[in-house]
C-alpha cells in the first residue's frame, strides 16, 4: 500500500491532464449529471454588462452559486432580478474554467413562492381589464387645490406622518384619515369599506366630504401588498365618484388598485405632491401673472394713447372746420334770401304784365250782360213759350223733351258765363292793386311798363285799388346794380316822384 502511495508521488504509470483537458472533463461530468436544474437562492450582486449579459449569484445561507444569463434570455426574461430578490431560477449547470467555477447559465427566473399568486393576479387583471375598470376615459382629473383630504391607510407608521408633512409642508390642507389595515385577511374589506364610506358622506354634513382621496401603504412583498389587488378594492377604487391617488409601495411595486385609480404615485410621499401645488409657488405664480397683467395693461395703454394721439394729429382742427361750415352758411342764407327777393319781384313783374294785358272783368261782364239781355229780347221769351207750347201740341211728347232740353242748356249757358264772369274778376289787375301795386298811365293812358319811358315833367296818372291820382315826373333815376343786403330795406317799394 505504501508502495502504490510512493508510485504516485513518483508519477508511476498515472497519464497526465493538461489543465484544458481537465477543466473540459469536470465540465462534461457537471452537465451530464445536471443537464437541467431548477435552484432558489437570494440574488446578491447583480450587474448587468455593457453587452447586456445578466451576471449575479444565487446564496443561501449554506452555499453560493453563480449565474450568467445571456442577452437573448434577459430580454424575455420578464422579471428583472435584483439584490435581496428571493427566486426560483431555471437553466443547465455548466463549468466557466476561465476561474475553476461552476454556474448555472439561466433560461427563466421566477420570483419564488409567488408563481401562483403572480398567475392569479394575471388572470384577474385581465378580467377586470375586459370590463373596463381600467380605461384611461372613466379616469378623472384632480382637483387643483381641494379643501378637504381623505386618507386611506394604518394609523401608525411612516405612510401618513410622511403625507401629513408634506401636505403642510407645500399647501396646509385639512385630512381626513379613515384607518385601516393594509395587510392580512381583513385589510382589503377595510379599504373597500373605507373608499366607500368616504364616497358616502354628503356636502353639508358634520364631516366634510373629501375633495380628494389618497390610498397609501409602505413597500413589502406580494403577499404583503396582496389585499389591494383584492377584486373588492379594485371595484371600490373604480366606483369612486371622488378622484383617487393609489400609493401603494416602492415605484416598483404595480398592484390593480394602481390601475383601477385616477392617479398612481410611486410612493406615499409624491401621492401628497399630487394631492396640492406648492403654496409659494402659487403665490409667486400668481404675483408673477399680476405683474405680468399691470405690465401688459400700461403697454396697452401707452400703445392706444399713442395711437389716439396720431389720429388726433390726422384730423384737422375743430374751429377750422366749424368756421368754414359757418361761413358756408352764412353765404348760403344771403344766396337765399336774395334768390327769394329777387324770384318774388320777377312772379309781382310778370303777374302785373299777365294783369295789364288782361281785360278789365266789370267792363268785359257788362258787356256779356248787355249781348245776353239783347239776346234774351231778341228771343221774345213769350212768343218762344207759345211757340214751343204749339209744337208741344204738334209734336207731343217730342216737343216737351226739346223744351226741357232747350231750358237745360239756357240755365248751363247761364251758369258758364257766371262762372267766367269770376275767372275773369280773379285775373283782374284792380286784384293786384289791392294788394298795394299801382297802375302808372301816361297822358294817353297807356301804362308806362317801364322807367326808360319817363321824361320830366310827363303828366302820369296813378290808378290805386280805391281810386285815382295825377303826378308830374321828376326825373329818372338810375338803377342801382348792387343788391341789397338782407335786412336793408327789402320789401320797401321806392319812389317814382
Amino acid at each position: 500500500m505504501n508502495e502504490q502511495v510512493e508510485d504516485r508521488r513518483a508519477g508511476g504509470n498515472i497519464p497526465a491532464y493538461s489543465v484544458g483537458e481537465l477543466s473540459a472533463a469536470l465540465r462534461r461530468a457537471v452537465e451530464d449529471n445536471f443537464g437541467w436544474v431548477r435552484v432558489r437562492g437570494e440574488v446578491s450582486g447583480f450587474k448587468q454588462a455593457a453587452s447586456g449579459h445578466l451576471y449575479f449569484s444565487l446564496k443561501d445561507d449554506k452555499a453560493v452559486l453563480d449565474a450568467v444569463c445571456w442577452r437573448g434570455t434577459a430580454e424575455r426574461l420578464g422579471l428583472q432580478p435584483e439584490d435581496g430578490l428571493e427566486v426560483i431560477a431555471s437553466g443547465k449547470l455548466t463549468t466557466y474554467s476561465q476561474r475553476s467555477r461552476y454556474q448555472i447559465v439561466i433560461d427563466s427566473v421566477e420570483v419564488a413562492g409567488e408563481g401562483a399568486l403572480l398567475k392569479l393576479l394575471e388572470e384577474r387583471r385581465k378580467k377586470l381589464l375586459a370590463e373596463g375598470l381600467f380605461d384611461d376615459a372613466r379616469k378623472r382629473d384632480l382637483p387643483y387645490l381641494p379643501a378637504v383630504i381623505g386618507v386611506v391607510t394604518s394609523p401608525t407608521g411612516a405612510v401618513i406622518r410622511d403625507i401629513q408633512h408634506r401636505i403642510s409642508e407645500r399647501f396646509p390642507r385639512r385630512m381626513l384619515v379613515w384607518p385601516v389595515l393594509v395587510q392580512g385577511e381583513k385589510a382589503a374589506p377595510e379599504i373597500a369599506a373605507a373608499i366607500r364610506g368616504f364616497n358616502a358622506l354628503k356636502p353639508g354634513d358634520t364631516v366634510p366630504r373629501p375633495d380628494i382621496l389618497i390610498v397609501a401603504r409602505g413597500g413589502g412583498s406580494l403577499e404583503d401588498l396582496w389585499a389591494f389587488n383584492e377584486e373588492e378594492v379594485v371595484r371600490a377604487t373604480a366606483e369612486s365618484d371622488i378622484p383617487l391617488i393609489s400609493a401603494i409601495g416602492h415605484e416598483t411595486d404595480i398592484t390593480l388598485i394602481d390601475l383601477a385609480a385616477d392617479r398612481r404615485a410611486p410612493t406615499p410621499t409624491a401621492a401628497a405632491e399630487m394631492a396640492v401645488p406648492v403654496r409659494m409657488d402659487l403665490i409667486d405664480n400668481l404675483m408673477g401673472q399680476e405683474r405680468r397683467l399691470v405690465s401688459a395693461m400700461a403697454r396697452l395703454f401707452v400703445e392706444r394713447r399713442k395711437y389716439l394721439t396720431g389720429l388726433r394729429r390726422g384730423l384737422p382742427d375743430t374751429a377750422s372746420l366749424l368756421g368754414v361750415a359757418a361761413q358756408r352758411l352764412d353765404d348760403w342764407s344771403e344766396r337765399l334770401v336774395n334768390s327769394a327777393s329777387t324770384t318774388l319781384r320777377t312772379r309781382t313783374d310778370d303777374v302785373a304784365k299777365l294783369g295789364y294785358r288782361m281785360p278789365r272783368p266789370r267792363e268785359t261782364l257788362a258787356e256779356k250782360q248787355r249781348e245776353l239781355a239783347r239776346a234774351a229780347a231778341s228771343l221774345q221769351p213769350r212768343a218762344l213759350e207759345l211757340h214751343i207750347k204749339e209744337n208741344l201740341r204738334q209734336n207731343g211728347a217730342l216737343g216737351e223733351r226739346a223744351a226741357r232740353a232747350l231750358h237745360q242748356r239756357i240755365v248751363r249757358e247761364t251758369d258758364r258765363v257766371a262762372a267766367l264772369d269770376r275767372l275773369l274778376d280773379s285775373f283782374s289787375y284792380e286784384r293786384v292793386l289791392e294788394r298795394g301795386f299801382v297802375l302808372v298811365r301816361d297822358a294817353k293812358a297807356q301804362p308806362v311798363t317801364s322807367a326808360g319811358i319817363l321824361k320830366s315833367g310827363m303828366e302820369l296818372a296813378l290808378r290805386f285799388h280805391d281810386g285815382e291820382a295825377t303826378a308830374v315826373a321828376a326825373g329818372k333815376t338810375r338803377a342801382s346794380k348792387r343788391r341789397s343786403r338782407p335786412g336793408k330795406g327789402d320789401g320797401e317799394q321806392g319812389s317814382l316822384l
